[in-house]
């Protein structure tokens, strides 16, 4: 497992590549020369947290205040007019 690092200027600048990076292991961020993130693939994050076969669903009930969203979505009308054929 490779291990990459990323300045914090060269992480905004080429977020793809830490993505791409990460893939591989895990890639560290670093403040002033400091690691300040970790940036890992969520099934490495769950295996580290002990969690298995999460959903989106999981992650979304777990942001916190999450709750308290009102989701009412307007129904769609739309009409589709008669087929034609020939």
């Amino acid at each position: 497992m490779a291990v990459h690092t990323y300045s914090s200027r060269n992480f905004t600048r080429d977020v793809g590549a830490a993505k791409r990076a990460a893939a591989k292991g895990p890639v560290f961020i670093t403040d002033r020369g400091r690691p300040a993130f970790a940036l890992l693939k969520i099934e490495d994050y769950y295996q580290l947290a002990g969690k298995e076969n999460v959903s989106l669903l999981d992650v979304m009930d777990a942001i916190p205040g999450g709750s308290d969203i009102a989701f009412n979505p307007p129904r769609l009308q739309v009409k589709f007019p008669a087929a034609k054929f020939g």
